[in-house]
């Protein structure tokens, strides 16, 4: 292993974190607010734009899908920062963009854009796994995920403030922070994979979704732990999807009990990903971090979809937060399988499924739970105990595949 990754470079790892936290923000900003400019395009019209909107959302998952392991492999070859560079710049000039767009079409264009340049956080999964020693890895990425927790509490709360006086002004914001962090990367973020570590050439073979994909079967580990990435991220998409209607439906919350409600997950969140993960990686190890992680979040699940009131529900908030040990053990884990020149294809693999996940699980969901409340059948709960199956099942096959004797779990060149 190269002294490159012996010890971490603060600054450089100051800079990630910032950059995944104001892309975070750029994100939540348009939460609140894209909803509600399309349904002024459709002039008013809630059940069009409702289509509208669930449109956007696969376009842009499509779009991950697809050019994410071309970053990846871009990356591998020339090196992470261009990469991390050309994502920011991208996303800030797709957000101005979307100001000033002047139908839905033009949005609908903007948000493809958006799905394209989207490669900040993958790419900033490989960039630490550049700069930081196996054993590392783990604290570092729960670091990530609690900049990409406080970008998501504030995100939407500045989005709705700016939002209320006009929906495109969040837009604005967010394409400004995005260049503003572009532009500071230019002078401070080194490059993380030198030249020799870098793949000899680019290939088009590995630069395609069935080629990054091809990648995860490499040995029965990788293979299923990547199966464990894929059915924790479907499941995940329970709650974009149906939280808010479960909520609503089951309990009467109204717009204020909502926010309350996703700031204080997000909250959980962010202690559990800055302050628990690292120690306790340091203590149990990345796959017991892992385990640990997949045994709250089914819990988690099971517990929100079981709740009888408000109150039982909001209990199981910082339950279900546990579950935020998962992805920094996964990913920590999933690193040591491929070699220092495959960690962008590697996150460029894993965005790619990430992308089939969102372009199947919202429809799974939102369906179930149609029918869920449907008459003659009232289990509203019913998507989020499947969530908490798929769940134990990756726990299931994360305990078989992250075994202690497991001959690739061990440091990559």
């Amino acid at each position: 292993m190269s002294s490159e990754t012996q010890t971490p470079r603060r600054g450089a790892v100051a800079f990630i974190f910032v950059t995944v936290l104001l892309d975070m923000l750029a994100f939540g900003i348009i939460i609140p607010v894209l909803p509600k400019l399309v349904e002024q395009f459709q002039h008013g019209d809630t059940a069009a734009a409702a289509r509208s909107y669930g449109l956007f959302g696969m376009a842009w998952a499509a779009m991950q899908f697809i050019f994410s392991p071309l970053l990846g492999a871009m990356s591998d070859r020339y090196g992470r920062r261009p990469v991390i560079l050309l994502s920011c710049f991208g996303l800030g000039l797709d957000y101005l963009f979307m100001t000033i767009a002047p139908s839905l079409g033009w949005l609908f264009v903007g948000r493809v854009i958006s799905g394209i340049t989207s490669a900040s956080f993958s790419m900033a999964n490989a960039y630490i796994a550049d700069v930081t020693p196996p054993d590392q890895r783990a604290g570092y990425y729960g670091m990530l995920g609690a900049a990409f927790g406080i970008g998501f509490v504030a995100g939407p709360a500045l989005g709705g403030l700016l939002g209320h006086y006009d929906p495109r002004w969040p837009f604005a914001l967010a394409g400004v922070l995005a260049l503003a962090n572009a532009c500071y990367g230019l002078f401070v973020l080194p490059e993380s994979l030198p030249r020799e570590r870098r793949t000899p050439r680019f290939s088009w073979a590995r630069a395609n979704p069935v080629g990054a994909l091809h990648l995860l079967r490499r040995s029965p580990q990788l293979q299923a732990l990547a199966g464990v990435y894929f059915l924790f991220q479907f499941a995940h998409y329970v709650l974009p999807s149906t939280a808010i209607l479960y909520a609503s439906y089951r309990y009467g919350w109204n717009a204020r009990e909502l926010g309350l409600m996703m700031a204080a997950t997000g909250v959980c969140s962010i202690i559990v990903q800055a302050l628990l993960v690292k120690p306790v990686v340091a203590r149990v190890g990345e796959r017991a971090t892992l385990l640990i992680g997949l045994l709250f979040a089914s819990c988690g699940f099971a517990g929100y979809g079981l709740a009888g009131s408000g109150a039982q529900f909001m209990m199981m908030v910082p339950v279900f937060a546990l579950a935020g040990f998962v992805g920094p053990g996964l990913q920590a884990l999933m690193t040591r399988t491929v070699s220092g020149q495959e960690q962008g294809l590697l996150q460029g693999a894993n965005a790619s499924m990430m992308g089939i996940a969102g372009l199947m699980a919202p429809g799974f969901f939102t369906q179930l739970f149609a029918y869920a409340i449907a008459d003659g059948w009232q289990a509203p709960g019913a998507p989020l105990l499947a969530a908490a199956g798929f769940t134990a099942l990756a726990a299931l096959i994360a305990w078989r595949a992250a075994r202690p004797n497991a001959a690739l779990l061990q440091p990559a060149a």
